[in-house]
């Protein structure tokens, strides 16, 4: 599908249930980790690609890009040490459509990514997620206690345009502490 071209309500709904691939590479700074792609990410081929989505326009505010990237240019992401995976891969209209058990084995096939390709941090976009899929009840934004393996965790707010909780500034705030907090990192080693 043209980068540009809108899918149309039989694109949307053969796209249901379908994966989109991951954008990995061993060794990453950051591994973006979203919940799972939504039918409109899975019938273009590029993550977060569903108009009001906020990961772009928040990596470009937070100094992650050089510029405000487009869906389509998600693999580009690589050239800056960061990547994009999801808790589940299966696409679906609503986050809400996953069930419990799915959302545990994701974090168990997460868990097992994140030890083979070792990123410096698995940046998960979801507080609520990330409590179903490693049972951590009181885990909050920012950095967390537990590693995988020697990567450390960082939770990030959703950035769909369905939260609410988070204006596109405090949103974009909240992901340049990870920013910052690599900055310090790296130039530490």
């Amino acid at each position: 599908m043209h980068p540009y071209q809108k899918p149309t309500n039989a694109d949307l709904a053969a796209a249901e249930n379908q994966t989109v691939p991951d954008i990995i590479a061993p060794e990453l700074n950051v591994l973006f980790c979203g919940i799972n792609p939504s039918v409109y990410t899975a019938a273009v081929g590029h993550n977060f690609a569903r108009p009001g989505n906020r990961f772009w326009p928040t990596l470009y505010q937070a100094g992650f890009t050089p510029h405000l990237f487009l869906p389509h240019e998600d693999k580009a992401l690589l050239t800056y040490g960061y990547g994009i995976t999801n808790v589940v891969a299966r696409a679906t209209v609503s986050a809400d459509q996953l069930t419990g058990e799915e959302i545990k084995e994701g974090g168990k096939h997460l868990k097992a990514k994140v030890l083979e390709y070792k990123p410096l941090v698995l940046a998960v976009l979801g507080v609520t997620v990330y409590r179903k899929a490693f049972g951590y009840k009181q885990a909050a934004i920012g950095l967390q206690e537990h590693v995988i393996g020697n990567t450390r965790i960082w939770l990030l707010p959703n950035p769909s345009g369905l939260n609410a909780h988070y204006t596109p500034t405090a949103m974009a705030t909240v992901y340049q502490q990870l920013r910052l907090y690599l900055d310090n990192d790296i130039k530490s080693k």
